[in-house]
Formats: C-alpha cells, sequence, structure tokens
C-alpha cells in the first residue's frame, strides 16, 4: 500500500471477484485493476494499470479505504534496467532502448505482420556478453569483436486477428564481427514464457552460433 497515494474512504462495491480476493488476503490489500490496459488480472500487470487498492482487514473483509495510484493511466515503456546498468552498451548505437524495442517488434512481426507493440518493459537487469581481441598493432586496445544480451520482459502487442495480448519471456540478441562493419551479423530470439536464467544460460553458445565461432 505504501507505494500508491492518498488514502481515502470509500463504499465497498458488490462484486464478487473483488470480496473473494479480499478474502483470501486477510490482513492485506486487494488492487483494483483497469481492464482498459490488462484483460487478465491473473497474469503481468503493468503498474500504471493499477487504480489504486482496497484494504482489507485481518478476517478478510474489505475496510471501506482505498488508496489511489498515481501512476493509473496509459502503460508506458520502460528500459530503466537495460540502460541504467553501467555496461557499454555502443554496439546498439545511439538509443539502445529504441534498438531493443524495434528488434522485438520485428521479432513479433516475423510471426504476425501486423503485430503492432504498446508498450514494453524491462523486467530485470539484462545478461550480457562482450568478447574481444588485442588490436595487433597496440596490445593496450581492446578491440570489441561480439556481444549480447539477454533481457527479461513484459509487452502488450496488438494484432487484427487476437486483439491484445500481454507477453512474457527473454528477447536476446547477439551480433558478431564487430571490428569489421561491414561484415556485421546480428541475429534476435523471442523466446516465451521462459525465465533470465534459461536465456542467459543459451548466451553464449548463441553468440557462437551466428558466425560458426571463428572468433573474429
Amino acid at each position: 500500500m505504501g507505494r500508491f497515494g492518498s488514502r481515502s474512504r470509500k463504499a465497498i462495491p458488490n462484486e464478487p471477484a473483488l470480496l473473494a480476493a479480499a478474502a483470501e488476503n486477510p490482513g492485506g490489500s486487494v488492487a483494483e485493476i483497469d481492464p482498459r490496459y490488462v484483460d487478465d488480472p491473473n497474469g503481468y500487470v503493468p503498474p500504471e494499470a493499477i487504480r489504486g487498492a482496497w484494504l482489507v482487514d485481518s478476517s478478510g473483509k474489505l475496510t471501506g479505504e482505498y488508496q489511489e495510484n498515481p501512476r493509473h493511466g496509459v502503460p508506458q515503456d520502460d528500459f530503466s534496467k537495460l540502460t541504467d546498468p553501467d555496461h557499454w552498451l555502443g554496439w546498439l548505437g545511439d538509443d539502445p532502448a529504441t534498438a531493443v524495442r524495434k528488434g522485438i517488434e520485428e521479432s513479433l512481426r516475423a510471426q504476425v505482420a501486423d503485430a503492432a507493440v504498446e508498450w514494453v518493459k524491462i523486467l530485470e537487469t539484462p545478461r550480457f556478453l562482450t568478447g574481444g581481441r588485442r588490436h595487433l598493432e597496440d596490445e593496450q586496445v581492446m578491440l570489441v569483436t561480439r556481444a549480447a544480451l539477454a533481457a527479461p520482459f513484459a509487452l502488450s502487442v496488438r494484432t487484427t486477428l487476437h486483439g491484445r495480448s500481454i507477453l512474457q519471456g527473454v528477447f536476446s540478441w547477439a551480433a558478431v564481427d564487430l571490428s569489421s562493419p561491414e561484415a556485421r551479423k546480428d541475429r534476435h530470439w523471442l523466446d516465451l514464457d521462459v525465465g533470465l536464467d534459461w536465456a542467459g544460460e543459451r548466451l553464449q553458445g548463441r553468440i557462437y552460433e551466428i558466425d560458426g565461432g571463428d572468433g573474429r
């Protein structure tokens, strides 16, 4: 409850689902989800989709005390867990967040051509891999030759056939031959319903898959 704003008292709604949720959370709170942004309240719910929370007493009944969520509104992208860590992301260009978002959308459109991403949130600090070799003429200089990341995400995507879907998984991106821009090769993987450990363990193998491991 502390993450939300001011508290007020409201008439307790006669909603069976809300009352049942309260009964299952004595002494806690029950979030009120805005159905405009989330179809399945049991799946991932972005913070902005929470209107507020009802306080529940020790017997599992709503008290009538309600706390508004000041962040309530249209869900927004959040790439802070990608960009905040002190890790070199120069291989992704001047705007790593935009590059990763575009990569995710391209991966989805490879499956459904009209897929449109509404928002993306990176949920944990990604796993990163960076490899290189010493410069032939200056051993004090290291040339980055390959890099990869695995970023756990939640996102909302719309398609004509399926409407809105909220997906979770890990987006991985590997690039090789970074020291020779004309020979550079990139590959994306979009793995749904997997964890960061699973994707992180596959990063090294994937980065070498692209060019057969010639080490350039």
